[in-house]
């Protein structure tokens, strides 16, 4: 969805899902390199910044995160996240 501000989305990331695993070879770049905005609908999700500074995410949570992370899908249920921010750079080269 575009705004004035920007483009929204809404993701769904399958258990299973790791970013250094699946997006990195698209990106080609060591952690995810854009900033994200946004509200975790359901689903859990661990974020790991390229300082080790860690964060679990789950429904109802409010998420500002900055580039260079890693992040994952915990357990068996899909994680649904609407990010205000960071959805026009996710996974470009």
């Amino acid at each position: 969805m575009n705004t004035q501000e920007g483009i929204v989305g809404r993701a769904t990331f399958l258990p299973g899902w790791r970013w250094s695993e699946h997006v990195k070879p698209i990106a080609g770049t060591d952690s995810c390199q854009a900033a994200h905005l946004g509200y975790f609908v359901s689903g859990r999700m661990k974020v790991v910044m390229d300082d080790g500074e860690e964060t679990d995410y789950g429904p109802g949570d409010f998420a500002a995160m900055a580039p260079g992370h890693d992040a994952w899908v915990v357990g068996d249920e899909p994680c649904v996240f609407i990010d205000w921010q960071g959805f026009a750079d996710y996974a470009k080269r």
